[in-house]
């Protein structure tokens, strides 16, 4: 995985914890689960990093 695709998997996911502690706070159900959603594509790509690092060594 390179650098710059774990700091946007980083940065996704925490753009995602965001919203939905956003969302959370002004009761908008909306925003909670884009945060969630973000949250989730993050993980998937990291995984899909993880399995393509697996298979470089």
């Amino acid at each position: 995985m390179s650098a710059t695709d774990k700091i946007k998997n980083s940065a996704q996911n925490v753009a995602g914890k965001a919203k939905e502690a956003v969302g959370k706070g002004t009761d908008n159900e909306r925003l909670e689960n884009e945060g969630r959603a973000d949250q989730a594509s993050a993980d998937v790509k990291q995984a899909g990093e993880n399995v393509k690092d697996a298979f470089k060594r």
